[in-house]
């Protein structure tokens, strides 16, 4: 059976029981057993101070700013690390011993927690107090797809220049971010136990826990590379719908002519795509009909979701060059040059070839800090 970190943190006992702790967690931070990790820690002894919220909120619920609060429960202070604050501040830490995170990734480089992370790893450098990081199984294994991040265009959504589809687990990202960035914090990782590289969520007897409210369910951890990247553009990506980043549309697209379209990309292998009619009821074109498609995986193995991520990018820049406003999609992308060839309209492959060597630089880079074959 594959375990979490949090399932082999009796290691650490002793240690923990002689610190003043803050928790960055949320929902997610649950055993095999469905026991929270504050409980847990309670539980063990270890004295818990404060706790840290993430986006979304410690239980996961919100898709706007977090604000401070109290834990109903526990009667702990929770400090906000999404909102105008996104870095604990020294006063937060004054009282700590060492800051602990524990938190569900996604493997996607604008996925916000692997940011949040990085940025409180700074911060207990800069107190000098340990950073302990539960490691957790990346859900979509361990395959990378997509450029890296340019240096200039880092932001809470790119964090550091890693591939957009990186591949790795929240501990291995935590020690190529303190070193590469020279963070120089004391950083533990308790690893996880059984996991392979190879391995998907649905591989590991683990239970899925929605890690944000518009991402419900495996399949759409996998669209969210090549659908999610979108969003920042005139697209609804499905967020006030059923089905987040599995459908995709906007009132300006005419869905038949977008699925027939890319159904016939070499780069959708592994999926197909339906005509759809929708109406979302938050986000973009919230309350406006919408066309669009329905995104169906169909051989996961052959399913390269960045790849089919720039299908539908260069058939909605060939198709609606007008309508479409592809120059907002910078700022996921994160990459000039690649943004260049979709604004160009380069075929897909071309644009896939083009990630390619930064794939295999990101590849050799990450394997020092990996730690699962």
């Amino acid at each position: 059976m594959v375990k979490n970190g949090i399932d082999r943190l009796e290691a650490s006992l002793e240690e923990l029981r002689s610190l003043r702790v803050g928790v960055i967690t949320n929902h997610t931070s649950l055993t095999i057993e469905r026991e929270h990790l504050v409980d847990k820690l309670q539980r063990m002894g270890v004295p818990i101070v404060a706790l840290f919220s993430p986006e979304h909120g410690i239980r996961g619920q919100l898709d706007e700013n977090v604000p401070d609060g109290v834990d109903e429960r526990t009667g702990l202070p929770i400090y906000s690390l999404y909102g105008d604050r996104k870095k604990p501040t020294q006063q937060q830490l004054a009282h700590l011993d060492a800051l602990i995170f524990d938190i569900q990734d996604i493997g996607a480089r604008y996925y916000t927690y692997i940011s949040t992370m990085g940025l409180a790893m700074e911060a207990a450098a800069e107190r000098g107090i340990p950073f302990y990081v539960l490691d957790r199984v990346n859900p979509i294994g361990g395959a990378v797809e997509g450029p890296l991040a340019d240096p200039d265009r880092l932001s809470f959504t790119a964090y550091h220049t890693i591939a957009l589809r990186h591949g790795m687990t929240v501990g291995e990202l935590a020690q190529m971010f303190n070193a590469e960035r020279s963070i120089g914090a004391t950083l533990k990782v308790i690893p996880c136990e059984g996991w392979k590289r190879s391995m998907t969520l649905d591989e590991c007897g683990l239970y899925w826990i929605n890690p944000s409210p518009n991402m419900r369910r495996l399949q759409q951890a996998f669209l969210y590379i090549g659908i999610g990247v979108w969003e920042a553009t005139n697209l609804s990506v499905g967020r006030g719908t059923d089905t987040p980043f599995e459908v995709v549309g906007a009132p300006w697209i005419d869905g038949r002519k977008l699925a027939g379209a890319l159904n016939e990309l070499p780069t959708s292998a592994g999926a197909r795509f339906v005509p759809i009619v929708f109406t979302p009821t938050a986000s973009v074109y919230k309350g406006v009909a919408c066309q669009g498609v329905s995104v169906f995986i169909t051989h996961r193995d052959l399913l390269r979701p960045f790849a089919m991520g720039l299908g539908l990018g260069y058939c909605l820049r060939k198709l609606y060059p007008r309508e479409w406003e592809a120059q907002k999609a910078l700022g996921l992308l994160a990459n000039r040059e690649l943004h260049a060839m979709l604004m160009d309209g380069a075929d897909p492959e071309r644009m896939v070839q083009r990630c390619t060597r930064d794939v295999e630089q990101f590849t050799r880079r990450r394997e020092p800090f990996l730690m699962y074959a």
